[in-house]
């Protein structure tokens, strides 16, 4: 049967033309599926069922994760001077049905149903004074994320001469993978933030009486690279090894003493570079939890994975690109 009309306007009976599924993936991407349909019908005066509008955002998004090719081998073109780069993990809840025992003649899913926490590893980076990082996300383990990271780097213009500027909260995964995928190229820096936090918990130990004054005269010191100074202070007031596991100063002691080589304060503060990991925190709370970290919603991991990589997507700019992609496919 020849329909005219459906052939000329390129769409097909109960079918959902490419800008109405682009809509329908702007909103899934940012609210719940359940309220799409009020928004649909609301903005544009139609019903959306709600397994539609999920049915239909899930699958941009697997297209979405399996278009992105990864960056390998920084080139030997020369590059920005610096690159900076952060990653860090979020935990995000996730739900598993797994095949329930034949032996039993138990058939439903849900009877096996486990849910847990996985951790979301985000990476971004981009060169020194830009403000619109290259951003990446993986459910996979610290290799994945680090392979993601020179990926995103590579991205923002990491070459043969770069310095790559990493700042992370002390993570032992992050450095090894700094370490692997950058070697001699970058060096790691403890987030000052963080590390006020262990010097704040030791304060009230170490200087009951001017507990703020203390802390601030250590931050001082940190950020004159006055490390061992610092350590020595510390182990006059460190609390005997019989102490309990939280003694805060045997713990901001062995926080700094472990990383003695990822507190170059100086240096980054000289070169203009950022000594706080902020950026990639916020990132956890636009990127991954405004959408996936929501009271009650549980993901299977692969339809997590789909709306991580849609909401990257849009961080990282390509969403019109994407669209513009669609429709020629379409056309």
């Amino acid at each position: 049967m020849v329909r005219p009309f459906s052939h000329s306007a390129k769409v097909r009976s109960r079918g959902y033309s490419t800008p109405l599924q682009r809509r329908i993936t702007d909103f899934g991407a940012d609210v719940p599926f359940g309220k799409i349909a009020n928004k649909f019908k609301e903005h544009y005066g139609i019903d959306v069922p709600i397994t539609t509008a999920c049915r239909i955002t899930e699958a941009h998004g697997e297209k979405v994760a399996g278009l992105q090719e990864r960056l390998h081998e920084i080139p030997e073109t020369r590059g920005a001077e610096y690159v900076v780069a952060e990653m860090d993990g979020s935990m995000i809840p996730v739900v598993a049905t797994g095949q329930s025992s034949q032996s039993s003649g138990c058939h439903d899913r849900r009877k096996d149903r486990r849910v847990e926490w996985k951790e979301a590893r985000l990476t971004l980076a981009h060169s020194k004074g830009c403000v619109s990082p290259v951003y990446g996300v993986t459910l996979g383990g610290a290799d994945q994320a680090g392979d993601l990271l020179l990926d995103c780097a590579i991205r923002a213009g990491c070459g043969a001469i770069t310095r790559v500027h990493c700042v992370g909260d002390g993570a032992q995964w992050i450095a090894d993978q700094v370490s692997r995928v950058f070697a001699l190229q970058a060096d790691c820096l403890i987030d000052f933030s963080h590390l006020c936090e262990y010097l704040a918990a030791a304060a009230p130990v170490c200087a009951p009486a001017a507990p703020k004054e203390w802390v601030e005269q250590q931050k001082t010191k940190m950020k004159d690279n006055q490390v061992s100074q610092v350590l020595e202070i510390l182990e006059k007031h460190k609390e005997p090894e019989s102490a309990a596991k939280d003694a805060p100063v045997r713990k901001c002691y062995q926080y700094i003493s472990n990383r003695q080589h990822q507190f170059d304060y100086k240096g980054a503060l000289k070169a203009d570079l950022p000594i706080g990991s902020g950026e990639v925190e916020s990132g956890h709370r636009y990127i991954i939890q405004d959408r996936l970290k929501r009271p009650g919603a549980w993901w299977k991991k692969e339809n997590a994975n789909s709306m991580l990589a849609l909401r990257v997507l849009r961080a990282n700019h390509g969403w019109d690109a994407y669209w513009d992609s669609q429709f020629q496919h379409a056309a």
